[in-house]
């Protein structure tokens, strides 16, 4: 029985180098890895590219290493509410790689399968699949790094377009519950992303908020197994922020 456990978030992220890749789970603000990604800002990592459905807001989850200029590229499928994203971006100072979101579902889930590529409907006659997409910007608003036209096939009278499968270095992920040999329970939306980020990741890394010993769990009710991940850390009570509070008014 291997334990996973490491004392602090900080140990956990202590071996992830400058350059690395990141697969990064949650939707928004929902489900994100906020004690690994805190402790990655302060470990000072840097030139990192991220793999996440967004790039958080500007002063939380990803947002924090994106306002230091820890981030030089992103794949994302939706990058709104981040003013500091779109003006790096337009800038030239971050590259950015958006895919179509059940797409990055996809190369996730895909990368950690074995799969090295598939086909798929999303994006056929579009620049995801013809190419000249911008991805990065000069300083002047020049596009000087466009995407590559895809393959495209015909299967049974329809197009589909190749798209290759992701294996980060590293994947931060945040789950409710797991116990000491890294099985994984998320709770409600928090499944967004970070299950096929946790499979993807050459090596995972996870925060629980809740750690349990062996055998707690009922196996039936476990959404990611100890197999894919490397190394957890107990982070309870950690903040959970809301991206967008809608109240009523008086009537």
């Amino acid at each position: 029985m291997i334990d996973k456990v490491v004392a602090s978030a900080a140990e956990a992220v202590a071996d992830i180098p400058d350059g690395a890749s990141l697969a990064v789970g949650g939707f928004g603000l929902c489900g994100i890895p906020v004690a690994l990604i805190q402790a990655l800002h302060e470990a000072g990592t840097k030139d990192l590219e991220t793999i996440s459905n967004n790039c958080g807001v500007d002063d939380w989850g990803l947002g924090v290493l994106l306002a230091d200029g820890r981030i030089r590229r992103t794949i994302s499928s939706y990058v709104g509410e981040n003013k500091e994203f779109a003006r790096q971006f337009l800038a030239g100072e971050l590259e950015v790689e958006l895919t179509p979101q059940g797409t990055l579902a996809e190369k996730l889930r895909a990368g950690g399968a074995g799969i090295p590529a598939f086909y798929t409907a999303a994006g056929v006659g579009t620049q995801v699949s013809e190419g000249g997409l911008p991805r990065k910007y000069d300083a002047a608003g020049n596009v000087v790094v466009a995407s590559e036209p895809k393959e495209v096939r015909r299967f049974r009278g329809a197009d589909y377009v190749l798209e290759e499968s992701l294996t980060p270095d590293y994947a931060l992920v945040h789950a409710w519950k797991g116990d000491r040999l890294g099985n994984l329970v998320y709770h409600a939306a928090a499944m967004n992303f970070n299950p096929l980020c946790a499979m993807a990741g050459r090596v995972t890394i996870a925060e629980v908020e809740e750690l349990v010993e062996p055998g707690e769990l009922d196996p039936q009710q476990i959404h990611t197994p100890g197999i894919f991940v490397q190394r957890m850390v107990a982070a309870p009570g950690v903040e959970k922020r809301i991206e967008k509070r809608t109240v009523s008014g008086r009537s």
